[in-house]
C-alpha cells in the first residue's frame, strides 16, 4: 500500500515530522476540529444528564453509552477497515455520527430529550466512532512511512487532547450561554471538515489478486491472529486493566464538579480542559520517553502517577488543586494510551492492522465503559470521594500485573515480506477447493532436535495467526532424523493468503528452520487436497479437467 504523499522526505525523529506529508497534514488538521466537536458534545450530554436526573448511575452511563459500541462492534469494524477502502469506511462512519449529532440537536431544540433518549443517541454517535476508529488509525500507515509511524500515532493523540484542552471549556461556555442544543449543533457542523478531507484524499492502493475474505471469515482471521500474537495479547490486557481502574475519573467528573467543587458547567469544562492540557504536554514528549524508558517502566510510572492524581482529586475541595491534579492525570493517561497504541501498531502487519487496532480499541474503550458503569453504581453506595480513592488504590496496585505480563519490547514495525509465487499444481482448483493439507518434511541431526523443536513452537504461532489450522510437528520413531510439520487451510484461497501474510521476521524464522535441514535433498513440501470431490473422474471415459483451469497466481511454503 503506497501513497504519493509518502515521497516527501522527512526526519522520523521529530514529533512534527509526519505533518510534512500533505495527506496526513490535511486529515490531522480536520480531525482536530472534529475532535473539538466531539468533546463539546460530550460536555453537553453529560451536563444535560445531570440536569435531568440526580442519579450518579445515569450520569456515568453517558460515558458508557458513548464507549460501549466501541467494545461491541470494533472487531467487525476492524475487519471492514481491512477488507474495504478505509477512506470510504471513514466517510460512512462520519455520516453515522453526523446523523446522531443532528438528531440530538433537533430533539433538544423541541424539548423532547429524555435521559433514555439521550443515552440512545449517544450510543448511535458512539457506533459511528467505533466504525471510524480502526479505519482512521490503520490508514495512518498509508499516509506516512513506517519510520514516522510512532510520531504520527502520537500526533493523533495530540489532536484529540488539544481538543480536550479547549473543547470542554468551550463546551461549558456554550452550554452555559446557549444551552445543550447549541453544543449539539456545533458538533454536527464540525464533522464536515474531516468528511471533506477524507473525500479529497487520493488514496492509492495495490489491488489484491485474491478476492477479499467474507466478513465472518475476516473476523475469525483477526481473532486468531490476536490469540496467537503474545505481544498484542499483553497490550490488550494491560490496556483493559488501565481502562477499568482509571475510568472512574471520566465517569465521575461531572459529579466531582457538582458535589466536591460545587461548580457548574463552566467549572466542569475547565476541569476537563486541565486534563487535556496535561495530555498535550505528555504527547509532545512521547519520543523522549520512548528513548529513555522501556515500555514496561513507562507504563508502571504512568499507573503510579495516575493513582496519585486520582487520590488528589478525591481529597481536594479546591478547584485550582483539582485542576493541577488533573493536569498530571491527563499527562500520564495520554502517555499510557500512546504507548499501548504504538505497541499494537508496530506488532501488527498491514493486512490485519485494522482488526488489531479494533481489538485494542475494544479492550481500552470497553474497559473504560465497563469501569464507568461499575464506578457509577459504587458511587451511589459510598459517594464520589470514596469511589475515587478505591480507583486510586487499584491504580497503585496495577503495576504488579507487569510481573506476569510485561510490556513487549518493540522498536520497529516488521514489514511484510515479498509475495511468493504460487506453487505448481496439476489439479484444476477453484478458490473454494479444500481443505488443503500441507506437509513439510525435514531431516534434522539428532543433536539439533531440541533447538529445532523450540524454533518450531515460534513457527507454529505465526502459521496459526496467519491462517493455518490443526498445526502439528511429528518425529518418525523409526527414523529419528525425520520430522514432519503439518497444517491445513480451509480453501485454496485461504492457503494462498496464509503463505503470503508472513512478515520479514516471520519469513526469517522459516529460513532458520531450513538451515537445520541436512542432506543432499531439499526440504520436501507436499500440498494435498482433502476429500477431493470433483477432482476425479466419475466415469472411465470422462477426461480429467484441463490443468490450464488452475487459477493464475504468483513459491515456497
Amino acid at each position: 500500500m503506497t501513497h504519493s504523499s509518502k515521497s516527501v522526505p522527512a526526519s522520523s525523529d521529530g514529533i512534527t515530522a509526519p505533518l510534512r506529508y500533505p495527506a496526513f497534514r490535511r486529515i490531522w488538521l480536520a480531525s482536530l476540529l472534529t475532535n473539538l466537536g466531539i468533546l463539546i458534545q460530550g460536555v453537553a450530554a453529560a451536563w444535560a444528564m445531570t440536569q435531568m436526573t440526580s442519579s450518579a448511575d445515569q450520569v456515568a452511563l453517558v460515558q458508557t453509552a458513548l464507549l460501549l459500541p466501541v467494545m461491541l462492534i470494533s472487531m467487525p469494524a476492524g475487519a471492514v477497515a481491512d477488507m474495504y477502502d478505509r477512506r470510504i469506511v471513514g466517510l460512512v462512519a462520519l455520516s453515522i455520527e453526523l446523523c446522531g449529532a443532528t438528531a440530538l440537536s433537533v430533539l433538544d431544540w423541541f424539548g423532547l430529550t429524555t435521559p433514555n433518549l439521550l443515552l440512545v443517541l449517544c450510543f448511535a454517535v458512539g457506533s459511528g466512532m467505533a466504525l471510524m476508529g480502526p479505519a482512521w488509525q490503520s490508514s495512518v500507515s498509508e499516509q506516512v512511512p513506517s519510520e514516522a509511524l510512532p510520531a504520527a500515532v502520537a500526533l493523533n493523540g495530540i489532536s484529540y487532547n488539544i481538543a480536550r484542552s479547549i473543547g470542554p471549556a468551550v463546551g461549558g461556555i456554550v452550554v452555559a450561554a446557549a444551552g445543550a442544543v447549541a453544543a449539539f449543533a456545533l458538533n454536527a457542523l464540525l464533522y464536515l471538515p474531516l468528511m471533506f478531507a477524507l473525500f479529497m484524499w487520493k488514496r492509492i492502493s495495490e489491488p489484491s489478486r485474491l478476492p477479499p475474505e467474507k466478513l465472518s471469515r475476516a473476523i475469525v482471521s483477526g481473532v486468531r491472529y490476536i490469540v496467537n500474537s503474545p505481544a498484542i495479547r499483553i497490550v490488550l490486557t494491560r490496556s483493559m486493566v488501565m481502562g477499568v481502574f482509571g475510568g472512574a475519573i471520566f465517569a465521575l467528573m461531572p459529579l466531582v464538579t457538582r458535589d466536591l467543587l460545587g461548580g457548574g458547567a463552566e467549572t466542569y469544562g475547565l476541569m476537563l480542559s486541565a486534563f487535556g492540557l496535561g495530555a498535550v504536554v505528555s504527547a509532545l514528549n512521547i519520543t523522549e520517553v520512548r528513548k529513555r524508558m522501556s515500555g514496561e517502566a513507562a507504563i508502571r510510572a504512568c499507573s503510579l502517577s495516575m493513582g496519585g492524581a486520582v487520590a488528589a482529586v478525591a481529597l481536594s475541595r479546591d478547584s485550582a488543586m483539582t485542576a493541577v491534579a488533573l493536569v498530571l492525570a491527563g499527562a500520564v493517561w495520554m502517555m499510557a494510551w500512546v504507548l499501548f497504541s504504538i505497541g499494537v501498531q508496530l506488532s501488527a502487519p498491514r493486512w490485519v492492522a485494522g482488526r488489531s487496532l479494533a481489538a485494542y480499541q475494544a479492550a481500552s474503550s470497553g474497559g473504560v465503559a465497563l469501569g464507568s458503569w461499575g464506578w457509577g453504581h459504587l458511587t451511589d453506595v459510598v459517594g464520589v470521594d470514596t469511589t475515587l480513592l478505591i480507583s486510586a488504590g487499584l491504580m497503585f496496585a496495577s503495576p504488579l500485573l507487569g510481573l506476569w505480563l510485561p510490556m513487549p519490547r518493540i522498536s520497529a514495525r516488521s514489514e511484510e515480506a515479498e509475495m511468493l509465487d504460487d506453487p505448481q499444481v496439476r489439479l484444476a482448483l477453484t478458490g473454494r477447493s479444500g481443505p488443503l493439507v500441507v506437509e513439510i518434511e525435514y531431516r534434522i541431526a539428532q543433536e539439533n532436535a531440541r533447538a529445532f523443536h523450540i524454533l518450531m513452537q515460534d513457527i507454529q504461532l505465526f502459521r496459526k495467526r496467519n491462517g493455518a489450522y490443526g498445526w502439528s510437528i511429528a518425529r518418525d520413531i523409526a527414523d529419528p532424523e525425520s520430522w514432519t510439520e503439518r497444517y491445513q487451510c480451509p480453501t485454496w484461497f485461504d492457503y494462498l493468503r496464509q503463505r503470503n501474510r508472513a512478515t520479514q521476521s516471520e519469513r526469517a524464522l522459516d529460513e532458520k528452520a531450513l538451515a537445520f535441514h541436512m542432506g543432499p535433498e531439499p526440504v520436501r513440501v507436499r500440498r494435498m487436497l482433502d476429500r477431493p470431490f470433483g477432482s476425479v473422474r466419475w466415469k472411465e471415459d470422462t477426461p480429467d479437467r484441463d490443468v490450464n483451469h488452475v487459477l493464475p497466481g504468483r513459491l515456497s511454503r
